[in-house]
């Protein structure tokens, strides 16, 4: 679905208006009845069809537009406030997209009986308010918490369909969470950016907050539909006390912050509350990234291989190799640290060429230690993917010897749908299989998946670790075999840990699977480079 068509169905007025004024075509218009054209109003002069305030505002904007072949956008009022975007489509005609504002005390989706607190959108607003809450909590010895929630997905949404997109779906998420129950603490809501709620709540009582935030985010992850697409966010929520954590309104916000990063960078589902511990972590994490440009130069980070196997016979299909860095002082830092430090570093692309050579040495050894047809993967990380050099760095690595008939790329579900697909088909027409890792974590679509050059889907750990045990997941699984059957395609599981879960997998249709039930052997190489388990 083109991201014109997902604008079409969002309750904005979309209209493509000539010079003149005539109207070619619209579309939309829930959210704005008092300015939707009727049906059969095309070849009509938008003069007849609006009232002559905005009307001529639109026309101004049109002909501005057209002649600097630039966006325009503007605000007005028609009883309520309007944000309008007009973008020139070639010489003698524009496309204006128009949206009621959303504001705290006005919204024509919910009803006027609706008492839900209504969310402060203007930053500097809702900022003087919290101040100022803050300010009579501290006077008054009142307790007072604030949340940040980080909604994860609004920026991929933002970059790989349309910015209008996304904003549209925050303010669906945020308009449809559940009003306040009674005997829970008094909160009001704040937008602080495209991906950041802060949540105020008049309370210090952690087990209060939790319950709260239960809900909210609940809400959140609730599945937005907007035609025939649905977007899910993922919640990371982290709380600071007044008093506690913070006396000053902006050191408060920051520490909220700070919890909810430490929430989405652990992967948390539960809310996180501020500690000094997490300062500690902070400074800890600056010495990693200095340590890690080290790391990177000497070539100390490596691989730990787990056995891929064939779920019927058993037999070992894969060596999948994953990051591993031994420090000489801290111990095994976990990639999930180390790598979220090298993208915000920069140091991301060089580490995923660095290894590459790493990857060639151990290749030599694993394929003389096991079948003609086991192939190696590697996963390749969200920045090198994305930089311009790429493929020429997997050619490179092809030419030293490596035949590409025995390499597996695992890409990311998130970080695949941010290229271009079309310069991966040489290295799959060389032999080299291509795999979306994490089906299920990220965005995607059945048009992208079936127009990329594709071998397999690899379902996120989280989902087929709990097929058993949970409903929603074994719906994820099952419609992740699905999908990559369709395509034709291959399914390939991680985390299969259990009879049990090999199993339920089979049942779906996925044959190829890592995990503990398989304690594979991996070949004594390099140290202790490769480990003799299946995680």
């Amino acid at each position: 679905m083109s991201s014109d068509s997902l604008i079409d169905n969002l309750p904005d007025l979309v209209l493509m208006v000539r010079r003149d004024g005539i109207v070619v075509a619209h579309s939309g218009g829930h959210g704005v009845a008092d300015l939707k054209p009727p049906a059969d109003s095309s070849g009509q002069s938008i003069d007849a069809l609006w009232p002559k305030e905005p009307a001529a505002l639109l026309m101004q904007l049109v002909r501005k537009a057209i002649a600097a072949r630039a966006a325009m956008e503007t605000k007005f009022h028609n009883g309520r406030e309007y944000e309008v975007r007009v973008s020139p489509q070639g010489p003698d005609r524009a496309l204006c997209v128009v949206r009621a504002v959303l504001t705290a005390t006005h919204d024509p989706g919910l009803e006027a009986t609706d008492e839900r607190p209504r969310p402060q959108l203007d930053r500097r607003g809702f900022l003087k308010r919290f101040k100022e809450s803050t300010s009579l909590a501290a006077l008054r010895e009142k307790p007072i918490a604030v949340t940040v929630i980080h909604l994860d997905g609004i920026a991929d949404i933002a970059q790989v369909i349309a910015p209008r997109v996304s904003e549209q779906i925050m303010s669906t998420a945020i308009l449809r969470l559940p009003v306040q129950e009674e005997g829970e603490p008094q909160w009001y809501l704040g937008q602080l950016s495209d991906s950041l709620l802060a949540l105020v709540l008049e309370t210090a009582d952690r087990e209060a907050i939790e319950r709260c935030l239960a809900r909210l985010c609940g809400s959140l992850r609730e599945p937005v539909a907007v035609g025939a697409a649905e977007f899910h966010l993922t919640p990371f929520a982290g709380v600071a006390i007044l008093g506690q954590d913070a006396s000053a309104p902006k050191l408060l916000l920051d520490h909220a912050r700070s919890a909810a990063t430490e929430a989405r960078r652990s992967g948390a589902s539960h809310v996180c509350f501020f500690t000094d511990t997490l300062k500690l972590r902070s400074l800890a994490r600056l010495d990693i990234a200095r340590e890690l440009h080290e790391a990177i130069e000497n070539c100390d980070i490596r691989f730990r291989y787990v056995g891929r196997h064939d779920l019927v016979t058993g037999r070992l299909v894969t060596w999948v190799g994953y990051l591993r860095w031994m420090h000489p002082l801290r111990g095994e830092i976990r990639p999930s640290e180390f790598l979220r430090v090298a993208e915000i570093t920069g140091l991301a692309a060089a580490l995923s060429r660095a290894v590459l050579t790493r990857l060639r040495q151990d290749f030599r050894e694993l394929v003389s230690k096991s079948e003609e047809d086991v192939r190696i993967s590697f996963g390749a990380l969200r920045h090198h993917v994305l930089h311009e050099n790429f493929t020429s760095d997997i050619e490179a690595f092809l030419a030293d010897g490596v035949p590409p008939e025995r390499l597996e790329l695992r890409i990311s579900e998130k970080t695949l749908i941010s290229r271009d697909p079309a310069d991966l088909v040489a290295l799959r027409d060389r032999g080299v299989r291509l795999v979306v890792d994490e089906v299920g974590r990220g965005l995607g679509s059945l048009d992208w998946l079936a127009r990329t050059p594709i071998w397999g889907l690899q379902l996120d750990r989280a989902w087929t670790t709990a097929i058993r045990s949970d409903a929603v997941a074994l719906k994820v699984c099952r419609a992740g075999v699905a999908v990559a059957t369709a395509l034709g395609l291959t399914p390939i599981a991680t985390g299969v840990d259990n009879e049990e879960q090999r199993a339920a997998l089979l049942a779906l249709g996925c044959r190829l699977g890592t995990g503990d039930l398989y304690q594979a052997s991996a070949p004594d190489i390099i140290e202790d480079t490769l480990v003799a388990a299946s995680r």
